[in-house]
């Protein structure tokens, strides 16, 4: 089991940067896939990218592909998001996601969830 906690979300104007990070407990944070979701109000989780057990690996939504980069320091149990060329678009409460088996986009695989972070992008 592994319990995460994201941190890192804030009120930035448009063109800025953010990076969040999203700290799990436990000793096998390696043998998780993770991923970064988001959420506004009356819609659905939405995907962002998601990122292989040793990192090898990454995946983005077109819309933040090219701004975003997905890590992860499997020394320090952490996962990261940093984030560029904000738009207002991007307003959402993000979370992090970590699974055992899955690997993909569909949120309602992942088994793990952290408690999200606001991120909001002013115009």
């Amino acid at each position: 089991q592994v319990q995460l906690v994201e941190s890192g979300g804030g009120l930035v104007q448009a063109g800025g940067s953010l990076r969040l990070s999203c700290a799990a407990s436990g000793r096998t944070f390696s043998s998780y896939a993770m991923g970064w979701f988001r959420q506004t109000p009356g819609k659905e989780r939405e995907f962002v990218a998601l990122i292989m057990r040793t990192g090898g690996y990454t995946y983005y939504a077109d819309s933040v592909k090219g701004r975003f980069t997905i890590s992860r320091d499997n020394a320090k149990n952490t996962m990261y998001l940093q984030m560029n060329s904000l738009k207002p678009e991007d307003t959402a409460v993000y979370y992090c996601a970590a699974d055992r088996y899955y690997s993909g986009t569909y949120s309602k695989e992942y088994a793990y969830w952290g408690q999200g972070t606001q991120v909001t992008v002013s115009s």
